[in-house]
């Protein structure tokens, strides 16, 4: 059953004393002879009424099926962990590591050639992708797929319009009967968010990782054409086993930079970077954020979707989607990465769709010279920090006030809209406590309101400051990922109220200007002793990384000969299974 190229990990199904007993079983489920004598492709889904973002999966899954049998294949669906980032507290990033986990464990423990992901909100594609590629099986990605558009007010409504009419209710402009409509059409299909959030950031990203068929990122959820992709993708699964294209083999550092390079020309969100940072630590590859400032310098911004741009996302993936984004950056790429066709990024390129100019810019007219994300470092950020600055206003690029300390969300939700806030346009608030050990799960916190009291005069943005993430759909002078994080005693926790803070993106600067012996003296205060934990959040304190390192747990990172001089890119991709919790 193995091809000379394929480890034969199904072989337990074939033979005749252990393998009768395990065909016994599926045959219990009503399996008959396609049970045996075949390669067994998983398909691991994380459909689940608690995350609507997936709940067109089951559909997928069957699609996928259809497509393993006909290759001759057979195909095995099992549930993984589903993390639907509006439905669970106080973050679903603190279950990415677990789902990371899972993922890894059934495809390495089950008697699998090959396995499908089937993912769509946020961390659910990053937890597959890490768990995959530990797990060094043939692995293929069907993303989910975005939400239709609906329309409220007579215009196109999307998930990102929600913060600006929240905003409104709040301020009394949006009449309850109103709000009340809204709650009805903000979300009409299921799907991910329909502009470039992060869960359609990590679809281009596994496009551009090679890791998902070209097209398959941007398709609607309820598309016929989405099934026709998974199908397409069970019979590729087959393929992609017989081929041995194992993720180490795909996911290089020419990959990682080809997915980076495509989610900073999409003004994609700035989750990506810790998600990346992951996925290329599960291979042995140090993703850093110097190496990520380099890329984003020289990374124009191509297509200006929303929350970064006018543009709806359905309008990208008319204009040819990713592939169409990938042919325009052209030889910045790296042409030769193999993806899990069996053809290199190059040759799946001759047949992409050219820009149309207008969704799809070419380079010599961007809609901005250098990428959507940059990267920032300083006093208050020694490891540095992400502010998404397409999507911030550029007043405030370059600005320096005094600071407004809150002390965790709860703070931060007591306090923001308080009528007798101490706060101008010139304030820098600083929300602290929220990072992936103080949040716990670093929550998408840092995106935090405007205060009423100047939305209301007509404020729309001023500088925000966290150790926190943001949603993808959010916009705003919000700097995020300050690393390290106050928790673990980053400087983010001596900052006192009325201390002067600096930004400045263009020289990619965070400082904090007080005094360093001030510092100093504020520094010898003791940290407060950590909440006591139990269970699965104890573990995730305890070996969580920090953001610059992709907030994985430091035993599932594959480990490298030089790990102790300190993290570098490129490493080579490692050619044997990685595999830190399977032994």
């Amino acid at each position: 059953m193995a091809g000379p190229n394929r480890p034969n990990r199904s072989a337990r199904l074939d033979g005749p004393a252990a393998g009768m007993v395990l065909r016994s079983w599926l045959r219990a489920e009503g399996f008959g002879e396609s049970a045996g004598a075949r390669p067994v492709i998983g398909i691991a889904n994380s459909w689940s009424e608690l995350n609507p973002c997936n709940a067109g999966l089951r559909d997928v899954a069957e699609a996928v099926k259809r497509g393993v049998l006909r290759a001759g294949g057979l195909p095995l669906e099992f549930p993984t962990t589903s993390l639907g980032e509006n439905f669970l507290t106080p973050t679903a990033m603190l279950l990415r590591n677990l789902m990371a986990m899972d993922v890894e464990e059934m495809i390495t423990r089950s008697p699998l050639d090959g396995v499908v992901l089937l993912g769509g909100c946020d961390k659910t594609i990053p937890a597959q992708l890490m768990g995959a590629a530990s797990a060094d099986v043939p692995a293929l990605v069907v993303p989910s797929g975005p939400r239709l558009e609906s329309r409220f007010r007579g215009t196109p409504l999307v998930t990102d319009d929600f913060w600006d009419l929240q905003a409104e209710r709040v301020a009394g402009r949006l009449p309850a009967c109103e709000w009340a409509a809204l709650e009805t059409c903000l979300n009409i299909s299921p799907g991910t968010c329909n502009v470039m959030g992060t869960a359609s950031t990590m679809a281009v990203a596994a496009e551009a990782l090679g890791m998902s068929l070209p097209g398959a990122a941007l398709i609607p959820a309820v598309d016929g054409r989405r099934m026709q992709i998974a199908e397409a993708t069970g019979a590729a699964a087959v393929a992609a086993v017989e081929a041995d294209l194992r993720p180490s083999r795909v996911l290089t550092a020419g990959a990682v930079d080809n997915a980076l390079r495509a989610v900073l020309a999409v003004a994609g969100s700035t989750n990506a970077v810790i998600h990346l940072t992951a996925i290329a630590g599960r291979l042995g590859l140090r993703l850093t954020l110097d190496h990520v400032a380099e890329i984003a310098a020289s990374t124009p911004v191509l297509v200006g979707v929303r929350p970064s741009g006018p543009r709806l996302l359905s309008e990208l993936e008319e204009a040819g989607g990713v592939q169409t984004l990938l042919r325009a950056l052209g030889p910045l790429l790296d042409h030769e990465a193999l993806t899990v066709t069996g053809r290199t990024l190059g040759e799946e390129l001759e047949h992409a769709p050219e820009p149309d100019g207008q969704i799809v810019r070419p380079r010599a007219r961007p809609f901005r010279a250098d990428g959507g994300l940059t990267v920032l470092r300083g006093s208050l950020a020694p490891r540095g920090a992400l502010i998404k600055s397409s999507a911030a206003d550029p007043r405030l690029w370059s600005h320096t006030g005094p600071a407004l300390v809150f002390d965790g969300r709860e703070d931060l939700l007591a306090r923001i809209h308080d009528p007798d806030l101490p706060v101008t346009p010139d304030t820098v608030l600083v929300l602290r406590g929220v990072g992936p050990v103080g949040g716990p799960g670093m929550p998408e916190a840092g995106g935090f309101p405007v205060p009423d009291k100047l939305f209301r005069s007509g404020v729309t943005d001023l500088v925000r400051i966290s150790d926190a993430r943001m949603s993808g759909t959010q916009a705003g002078a919000v700097v995020l990922h300050v690393t390290p994080e106050a928790a673990v005693g980053g400087p983010l926790r001596l900052v006192r109220d009325g201390d002067p803070v600096r930004l400045d993106v263009e020289s990619g600067v965070l400082d904090l200007l007080v005094d360093p012996a001030e510092l100093d003296r504020r520094a010898a205060a003791p940290v407060p002793a950590p909440p006591v934990r139990r269970g699965y959040e104890a573990l995730y304190v305890q070996h969580v990384l920090q953001a610059d390192e992709g907030c994985d747990f430091d035993f599932l990172r594959a480990q490298v000969p030089d790990e102790k001089e300190g993290p570098s890119w490129p490493h080579p991709p490692r050619s044997a299974p990685v595999s830190t919790t399977s032994g």
